[in-house]
């Protein structure tokens, strides 16, 4: 195990994770080597604070929870179409979700998607299940903000504006013109922020 002392120059260094190579790659600086973690898995070893980190140097907050939603689209079990949401608020993630089946229910990569006027019904959206898990767990999303690869669907985008979220971050456009008219009518701000590229 590399071991603090060995590293050469190091910025705060608070402690050492594994990350699969795809996740090493969108972190970048201050991951090297390879190990196993407590559960047996290879990974990359990282290091927090690691190098000259200047301030011009980090990611903003909407690239850095954007990068965020799309390593969450990476868990998604419905081979048409990957997503992720992160929902934020003062700069803390609050609740993230990606598109998969009813929990207890076969996934879409496992038995193929219910299709129904070319939309896979099988899944729950991203957005929803980001919201679902923050009720499940007590979390209030008013003045939140969601950030989530792939413009909302009109049903996510009404479930969002109940939530009172005032700000949605997206990595594309997807189908639905419509919420952007209505997110302007209610002072919901719609910004698009590119997907990183993740390698694969």
């Amino acid at each position: 195990m590399v071991r603090a002392a060995s590293i050469k120059k190091p910025a705060i260094i608070a402690g050492f994770y594994f990350v699969r190579e795809n996740v090493a790659r969108v972190l970048g600086r201050g991951c090297f080597g390879a190990g196993i973690d407590a559960h047996g898995q290879w990974g990359t070893m990282c290091v927090f604070g690691y190098g000259e980190t200047t301030m011009s140097d980090r990611l903003s907050w909407d690239d850095y929870f954007m990068s965020i939603a799309r390593m969450v689209s990476e868990r998604s079990t419905c081979p048409r179409k990957a997503v992720g949401a992160v929902i934020v608020r003062d700069h803390t993630i609050v609740s993230t979700g990606y598109n998969g089946s009813v929990r207890g229910l076969p996934h879409c990569s496992d038995d193929g998607c219910m299709m129904e006027d070319d939309h896979c019904v099988a899944t729950i959206h991203a957005e929803a299940n980001a919201i679902i898990q923050a009720a499940r767990n007590g979390v209030r999303l008013d003045g939140a903000e969601c950030y989530v690869t792939a413009s909302p669907c009109w049903s996510c985008f009404k479930m969002l504006a109940n939530t009172g979220i005032g700000r949605i971050v997206y990595g594309e456009f997807y189908r639905d013109e419509r919420v952007f008219e209505v997110a302007a009518k209610l002072g919901i701000l719609m910004e698009e922020v590119p997907l990183p590229d993740l390698g694969r």
